[in-house]
């Protein structure tokens, strides 16, 4: 089965540079600070694993405001885009947790455990966030599996209900490190993809290209994956239809020219029909 939303025809043919810029609407949801707490509903806060307490890496957790000790949440853990990234309309991303904004604006900060992760990069000094790209790929999926059990152990997380979801290198992610094998990929209840997908095009790493990506993808299943992209999504949409793998998409395109997840935190149909998708995946067994 294949699950494809009706596109406005404005936004399906729309080049991102003849689109307004984000900025052009007021924000309605701002994204909670990292602070250093104890978490409590609300807060978004800075913590790391157990596991890799004698290091720099790093995680960011945030409880809904309605979350109350002994009931069960939906997870969205969310990856965050390359760093070092700036583009010529002011776009910025500097690859740390705290940079991420999908979970929260999909949310608006309630009824769902939000977590944003790391890609932990190994070095002779120390262990830390990696800015760009995976860092050490096996770290990388065991501080996520870790930190999946750790949010359903001692959190409230519903272990039936974890998500995935990432912007840029976050969303080529969805893919590349949660269907990266069969054990972490049995993890995710769906996938929220945002700027780019793994397998539409090569990029510098090994085994990004399509034959490699589809074998990734072949761990999907029936699986929800809504995806999104700034203008146009065709591209991904078209990549999807010629590997024969059938699947329950939802793409949706972004009426803004802007690399940025900040179009989250604004009032606008793509928003609109996240929530309605989320909505859906989070509460269907």
């Amino acid at each position: 089965m294949t699950n494809i939303i009706a596109w406005g025809f404005l936004l399906l043919a729309a080049d991102p540079v003849e689109l307004p810029d984000l900025r052009s609407i007021p924000a309605d949801l701002t994204t909670p600070t990292m602070t250093s707490r104890v978490p409590a509903p609300g807060w978004r806060v800075r913590g790391v694993l157990t596991e890799f307490t004698n290091s720099a890496i790093y995680h960011t957790l945030y409880l809904p405001t309605d979350w109350q000790s002994g009931r069960r949440y939906p997870v969205i853990v969310e990856y965050p885009g390359n760093g070092n990234y700036r583009n010529q309309y002011g776009d910025v991303s500097d690859g740390m947790p705290e940079g991420c904004h999908l979970g929260y604006g999909l949310t608006a900060g309630v009824g769902a455990i939000w977590v944003c992760l790391p890609f932990v990069e190994k070095t002779d000094e120390e262990t830390r966030n990696a800015v760009t790209w995976w860092g050490g790929i096996a770290e990388t999926k065991r501080y996520c599996r870790l930190m999946v059990d750790h949010v359903c152990r001692d959190w409230g997380g519903d272990h039936e209900r974890v998500f995935l979801a990432g912007f840029s290198r976050g969303a080529i992610a969805g893919n590349f490190i949660g269907l990266h094998d069969d054990e972490i990929a049995k993890l995710w209840a769906g996938f929220f993809l945002y700027s780019h997908y793994d397998g539409v095009k090569p990029w510098p790493y090994p085994e990004s290209d399509r034959d490699a990506a589809l074998l990734r993808l072949k761990r999907l299943g029936t699986r929800p994956q809504f995806i999104a992209h700034e203008g146009r999504v065709d591209s991904v949409a078209d990549y999807l239809m010629a590997t024969g793998v059938a699947g329950r998409w939802t793409f949706q395109a972004v009426p803004f020219r802007n690399h940025s997840a900040e179009w989250i935190l604004r009032d606008n149909p793509a928003r609109d029909a996240a929530r309605k998708w989320w909505k859906t995946a989070s509460t269907t067994p």
